[in-house]
């Protein structure tokens, strides 16, 4: 097939879900007028707050929260794919869940996937976050297709556990998301060549919509959206932490020949010890 246009979404989302949910849709007009199938939000799309009582105070279960009819209709009125790369909504046992939903051409919820592992760190400097207590991780790797790629759906710190994305690219991925929220130190660090490396790791194309600069409830998000090669070439990024739109050309069969040419999917042996 030939390449596909896709497009991220990097956004600064604050504690009020209506404001973020205008400022992500009319970016997402933009880019479906730009020629995008794809466009792809970043992690708490809908609500970036991190005060436990005004969280759950905000917090709606997905039946009522809006921003799934919202973007359900996008999706739809532009006829494109859309990825809420996550949104904080509230789960059935009362706890948060960050959950990636992937909305198709005709409106429909094609898939979701809740964040597995947990950002519970402690970065130094009185910077300490504890993601557990207020949302409950996932269990359950997810994959769906998209503009006629095959998404393997992850969510930020993910990133960290190779395992997750090796999973999904044996189950045939070749495109892994990853929308996120990376902290400034943290993205300063380790953004690029974690996103490199599970592109090479996999063989498969990686997009990284991100929050990017000082968030209302104080977090300082590293931004950098990125768009990586199943080579771990760098396609395209945005070398600030302001909101705006990251495009880019994607060829799946890439991913096939990156595969080809370094089988490590196929490459695994047992071993013991220690």
């Amino acid at each position: 097939m030939s390449a596909v246009k896709i497009a991220l979404v990097q956004m600064r989302s604050g504690v009020d879900p209506a404001r973020n949910i205008d400022d992500a849709e009319a970016m997402i007009r933009e880019a479906a007028a730009n020629g995008a199938r794809l466009v792809a939000t970043p992690e708490v799309t809908n609500l970036a707050q991190r005060d436990s009582g005004e969280l759950f105070d905000a917090l709606r279960t997905p039946g009522e929260d809006p921003a799934l009819v919202r973007f359900s209709d996008l999706a739809q009125t532009l006829g494109i794919d859309v990825l809420a790369g996550s949104l904080a909504l509230l789960g059935p046992d009362g706890r948060a869940v960050n959950r990636s939903c992937l909305f198709g051409p005709d409106g429909a919820l094609k898939a979701s996937y809740d964040k597995i592992h947990m950002f519970d760190v402690a970065l130094g400097a009185g910077e300490v976050y504890s993601e557990s207590e207020n949302y409950a991780p996932g269990d359950r790797a997810v994959m769906a297709d998209a503009a006629g790629l095959k998404l393997g759906m992850t969510i930020c710190y993910d990133v960290r556990f190779p395992y997750l994305y090796r999973r999904l690219a044996k189950a045939g991925a070749n495109v892994m998301t990853v929308p996120s929220a990376f902290t400034r130190p943290t993205g300063r660090a380790h953004w690029e060549v974690l996103l490199r490396a599970r592109a090479i790791e996999t063989g498969s194309f990686v997009l990284a919509p991100a929050q990017g600069g000082k968030l209302e409830d104080g977090r300082k998000t590293w931004g950098h959206s990125m768009v990586v090669g199943p080579w771990g070439e760098i396609i395209a990024s945005l070398a600030h932490d302001e909101p705006g739109l990251l495009y880019a050309e994607i060829d799946p069969e890439e991913s096939r020949d990156a595969r080809m040419r370094i089988p490590a999917l196929k490459g695994e042996r047992e071993i013991s010890g220690p």
